[in-house]
């Protein structure tokens, strides 16, 4: 494909880089064949680049900007989709978790009818999830954290390279792994104030339940079966039922463990206050470390940190700013610009503060 220079002013939405973009950085501001939005235009004038090689077009330049619109109605659109899907698999999910309270079956048809939607969408983008933790509310923490685990875990098994049929099943199994908590007696499960030896003990039992629970279930695969058992486990031998060790702890149990952890700790709950994404996301790589295999917590950070440039976030101290760069060695810490006055600051530099969340579709 022939390429051109063209004068970052008469640059165009929806034209494509012909190489890589460098402006004093070791590493790309802007990689080649990304698709010119009006964030790289602007980060492009913020860095006083003057022209750039593009692939030159074939289709009619006047029509970028329409595209441009109606993709943005399509987003606002389809996040009230997915925020409707959501209400309804959580409305629905909290019926089936009584329901096994009271010794019911678990209905895998009624768990897929309400998930597949869902799993479907984030598996198509996954900027979903960095909205789940403003859906939830302490009082039912379970039931989202239930079905957040499983979307969490269906995107790292796509990041990890396997085929959306698993991905499915991870999901599934994700969203099952905490089924035991339903024959935990409710006094212990909503309590508020540190729990007893004895109460610690029973809820470490949840997953032999969750394992009773799912055993027979002829439409989920034994490898999640096993992954469901196993959640807890760590590499270790810190983790529980059996508090076994690396080897013997599937990749798919580490998928789960990894999106619970993550889920778990960026939530508000009844014992405990939210911490920032991006926060949980270096206190899973740096403290956590030895307890989940290296492949599956890169995974995540790759989901949850390698933000397109331009992206919209939120810092520690309120301040709101844009990812100009990612360091690759220190991808949570990305160079940002502070949008009230333009400043540059360099994460990885500047720890006093970190991103708290993403601006997502939902803020606008």
């Amino acid at each position: 494909m022939e390429t051109t220079h063209v004068n970052v002013k008469e640059l165009n939405v929806g034209q494509i880089t012909a190489d890589n973009i460098f402006s004093n950085t070791q590493y790309p501001i802007i990689y080649k064949d990304t698709k010119i939005t009006y964030e790289h235009i602007h980060i492009l004038n913020v860095f006083n680049i003057k022209d750039i090689p593009v692939y030159q077009q074939i289709s009619e330049n006047n029509k970028a900007t329409d595209v441009v619109e109606t993709t943005s109605i399509q987003q606002v659109e389809q996040v009230a989709s997915f925020e409707k899907s959501y209400a309804y698999a959580i409305q629905q999910f909290k019926k089936e978790f009584f329901n096994w309270e009271s010794g019911a079956k678990i209905d895998m048809t009624k768990i897929r009818g309400m998930a597949i939607p869902l799993i479907e969408q984030v598996l198509e983008d996954r900027s979903y999830i960095f909205d789940l933790n403003s859906y939830s509310n302490p009082q039912d923490y379970l039931y989202h954290h239930c079905i957040a685990t499983g979307l969490i875990a269906s995107i790292m098994a796509q990041k990890l390279g396997y085929e959306k049929g698993i991905c499915i099943q991870m999901a599934i199994a994700g969203i099952l792994a905490d089924s035991g908590m339903a024959k935990i007696p409710a006094k212990i499960r909503h309590k508020a104030s540190k729990l007893t030896p004895q109460e610690f003990a029973e809820i470490r039992q949840h997953p032999v339940h969750s394992y009773i629970m799912v055993k027979d279930l002829a439409a989920l695969k034994s490898e999640m079966k096993k992954a469901v058992f196993q959640h807890h486990e760590r590499l270790n031998g810190s983790g529980y039922p059996k508090g076994i060790m690396s080897d013997e702890i599937s990749i798919f149990s580490q998928i789960i463990a990894v999106a619970d952890v993550y889920h778990a700790m960026t939530s508000e709950r009844l014992y405990s206050e939210q911490k920032a994404t991006f926060q949980v996301i270096e206190m899973i790589k740096e403290s956590e470390f030895g307890k989940f295999d290296i492949k599956v917590v890169n995974a995540l950070i790759a989901i949850v940190a390698d933000l397109p440039i331009g992206t919209k976030v939120e810092l520690s101290n309120k301040e709101r700013a844009e990812v100009m760069f990612i360091n690759k060695y220190a991808p949570t810490r990305p160079l940002v610009k502070i949008i009230r006055n333009g400043e540059i600051i360099d994460l990885a530099t500047v720890r006093s503060f970190y991103i708290s969340r993403v601006i997502t579709k939902s803020d606008n």
